[in-house]
């Protein structure tokens, strides 16, 4: 099976980790966290262009830290799109806000605008645009609805580490972004996440809600957690982002392959980056005309590890059917949810197995139609 995703680990990273492991520290509940978180931390707001980054242990703790240092909660509303994993609407929902889930723009899956603007209210405290699949979100329509409307922006770039809109990166646009280090994103700690930001007072009290709201000598001055990442996942994260310029390049290199393999296939629409945009190509998302699920089976049965991203979109899920989101209107949302197919593109992936991909998109799509 060619997997849509794997994790590339190399001797450097068994180097680090075992670095840790004979230390003995393997974490540190200090406000600044560990030797290797912090190192990792400096790393990583200087590649995306930010002041301050603060390592969690999961890409859902970035999100609910960043809800939490804005003091999000009951009576809120935070803006969203459904078609996304459940996780980010789920962070809003512990913290006693309400998800407010906005349709989509099928050209590139981010954010609709439009729709986004008719669903804006006096409730509302912040927006969260998501960088599906790796493209980024329209950021200057967001940023200027935001400004008018006092919202904040929470940008979702967990698959989105190392695109780009208008020469920004992803995760250097908002007031905060978080990430996610998941084993199927472009670099990995196993589990873990990071939230960026510019903004000093934010650094400081998401230091404070990661580690149990906990300055000193045990005394909580917020609300927080135990969401600190242990050192050895930093470890791991602080070699794989020595290496995450080549990875970039190489997921570039297999999307162009495969994109100007199937340029022409009737029956599928190729994903294309919007003028101004970097797609960093985590995910490669082809749009099915017809017979999704049929083409997803066989290409499987070939050995092709497509994945369907998202066959249920949040608002459809048991969970969020039970709490009465279950038929809004999100026509766009729903049309993905039932059309997309993802193709492996990870720096895993060499060329006889693109080779094999696309003659077999190509054969299965020809049955299909």
């Amino acid at each position: 099976m060619i997997p849509i995703n794997r994790p590339l680990i190399s001797e450097e990273e068994r180097v680090e980790v075992m670095r840790v492991l004979h230390s003995g520290r393997l974490t540190d509940s200090s406000l600044e966290g560990g030797f290797m978180v912090k190192e990792f931390e400096k790393t990583f707001a200087n590649f995306v262009g930010v002041k301050y980054a603060v390592a969690v242990n999961s890409g859902t703790s970035a999100l609910l830290a960043s809800l939490l240092s804005l003091n999000v909660g009951y009576g809120d509303e935070v803006l969203m799109p459904s078609f996304n994993f459940v996780a980010t609407a789920n962070a809003v929902l512990i913290t006693g806000a309400r998800p407010v889930f906005v349709d989509i723009d099928l050209n590139d899956y981010t954010i609709d605008i439009k729709d986004l603007e008719r669903k804006i209210n006096k409730r509302c405290k912040a927006v969260i645009p998501v960088h599906l699949y790796g493209h980024p979100a329209n950021m200057d329509p967001i940023i200027e609805l935001a400004r008018e409307h006092d919202l904040v922006i929470l940008e979702d770039a967990a698959q989105s580490l190392g695109a780009s809109y208008k020469g920004r990166q992803t995760g250097a646009i908002g007031d905060l972004s978080c990430f996610s280090f998941y084993p199927t994103k472009v670099i990995t700690s196993g589990e873990g996440g990071a939230i960026t930001t510019d903004d000093e007072d934010l650094f400081v009290k998401l230091k404070m809600v990661r580690n149990h709201g906990i300055v000193s000598d045990y005394n909580s001055e917020v609300l927080g957690l135990n969401l600190r990442m242990p050192e050895i996942g930093a470890a791991l994260i602080k070699a794989q982002m020595k290496r995450i310029k080549r990875f970039l390049e190489v997921r570039r290199k297999n999307a162009e392959m495969l994109s100007e393999s199937l340029d022409g296939l009737q029956g599928i629409k190729l994903p294309r980056e919007k003028e101004s945009c970097v797609h960093n190509w985590y995910l490669y998302t082809i749009f099915v005309e017809k017979n999704r699920d049929e083409v997803l089976e066989s290409l499987n049965k070939r050995g092709i590890g497509a994945t369907a991203y998202y066959k249920i979109p949040v608002h459809r899920t048991h969970l969020y059917t039970r709490l009465g989101y279950g038929n809004i209107s999100l026509p766009n949302t729903i049309l993905a949810s039932e059309h997309v197919l993802s193709l492996p593109v990870h720096p895993g992936i060499t060329e006889q197995d693109l080779s094999v991909i696309t003659s077999s998109i190509r054969e299965v799509i020809k049955t299909n139609f």
